[in-house]
């Protein structure tokens, strides 16, 4: 018979209720929801109709009720929230990064498999059922023998003003990256998820296109329409990029490029991404996630719908609704939580489990440290995977 997991979620922010309803949609409940005051934490906890509203972060981990804790905070306190939670033998989802450095990284998935428990970086998108799908084409060769090209971006306008100001804008909080940490690194897993390809060298642009932003001297909501007049703001200047481009060579020994932009005005979450083989093509996008372009030479390309009767055996369980009932980024969410719960109820830690772990978090924080220093020094630079 399955657990009845008791769940704590630390963070009150723009990514939390989305946890809360995978965690709901998946048949568990949230316990508990730590925030930066007891007042947050209160307003928070009453509007998903938590029990509990802790005003230290701590006093959730300590909480001896809770079996999962699920850290959705600024990205600085990640690793001392994860580590503490670990510590107190509690399972942990972690939102992404990781952590902040490769050297914090390497130290929760250490100590993660030194606990034995259940661990996960929210790299959720891989659950959109066409993703899968791709994927699976991809690794029954499919598209054929070899993959040329993997190709795409991301691209947001969310900071495309000079007015808008986002605890992300700020290194200490949000670390030395912030396009390519934020939604980058989506793509980037992505990617490597798909082909089962690691990404071994990388060559990078970025651009600051906004060095000086006017951050609001009162909170403002990241997606508040509300005008501010210019007395109200003081100026910052921005260390993090607006932008990148990065060329990618794979150790499978396909080629590809990325373009990342939270300046790109119109585009509100605009991932895609187009995988060339050496017999076809894959083509996806999020702001169109129940289809999948499929290209070859010589016969008609195809468009692909979601239907789970249409979709490959061993991925049909990522899609919860049949053909014609479209699934989107809430959905994401609800499989990545079955997922891990499912892992959690045979209690068996040592096979490949189905969703990202932190060794996923930390590889990624390596691709990441090659990006930065690639960009600083204007070069190909190697990924040091160790």
């Amino acid at each position: 018979m399955d657990k009845n997991f008791k769940v704590g979620v630390i963070g009150a922010g723009f990514i939390s209720p989305a946890h809360v309803e995978g965690i709901r949609r998946s048949g568990y409940e949230v316990h508990a929801l730590a925030a930066s005051s007891q007042v947050n934490a209160d307003r928070s906890a009453k509007a998903l109709r938590i029990p509990k509203a802790y005003g230290r972060w701590k006093d959730l981990v300590n909480d001896n009720e809770i079996d999962v804790v699920i850290v959705a905070s600024p990205n600085y306190l990640h690793f001392r929230q994860a580590k503490a939670a670990l510590e107190a033998g509690k399972h942990v989802i972690c939102e992404k990064p990781l952590t902040i450095s490769t050297e914090e990284s390497s130290t929760l998935v250490a100590l993660a498999s030194e606990k034995k428990l259940a661990n996960a970086v929210s790299f959720n998108l891989r659950f959109y059922p066409l993703i899968q799908e791709s994927r699976s084409r991809i690794v029954q060769k499919e598209l054929g023998e070899k993959i040329f090209i993997i190709q795409g971006g991301y691209q947001q306008d969310w900071l495309l003003y000079e007015t808008d100001w986002n605890w992300r804008l700020d290194p200490d909080l949000g670390g030395k990256l912030r396009a390519v940490a934020d939604i980058g690194s989506h793509w980037l897993d992505l990617a490597t998820f798909i082909t089962g390809a690691r990404i071994k060298s990388v060559n990078a642009d970025f651009a600051t296109f906004l060095p000086i932003r006017k951050k609001p001297k009162v909170y403002q909501a990241t997606f508040d329409s509300e005008s501010v007049s210019d007395t109200d703001y003081v100026e910052k200047h921005i260390q993090t990029e607006d932008y990148a481009s990065i060329m990618l060579s794979f150790e499978n020994g396909a080629r590809g490029v990325v373009t990342i932009s939270q300046v790109s005005s119109g585009r509100k979450n605009k991932l895609f991404f187009e995988v060339n083989g050496s017999r076809s093509s894959l083509m996806w996008d999020a702001e169109l996630p129940n289809h999948l372009w499929i290209g070859h030479r010589e016969q008609p390309n195809q468009l692909m719908i979601k239907d789970p009767s249409l979709m490959k055996d061993d991925v049909q369980w990522s899609s919860s609704y049949p053909g014609g009932h479209a699934e989107g980024y809430p959905d994401t969410f609800k499989q990545l939580y079955s997922v891990f719960f499912d892992d959690l109820n045979t209690g068996n830690f040592e096979i490949e489990p189905k969703f990202p772990t932190f060794k996923d978090g930390h590889r990624m924080l390596l691709v990441e440290d090659a990006i930065l220093k690639s960009a600083n020094q204007r070069r190909w630079v190697d990924v040091n995977y160790g």
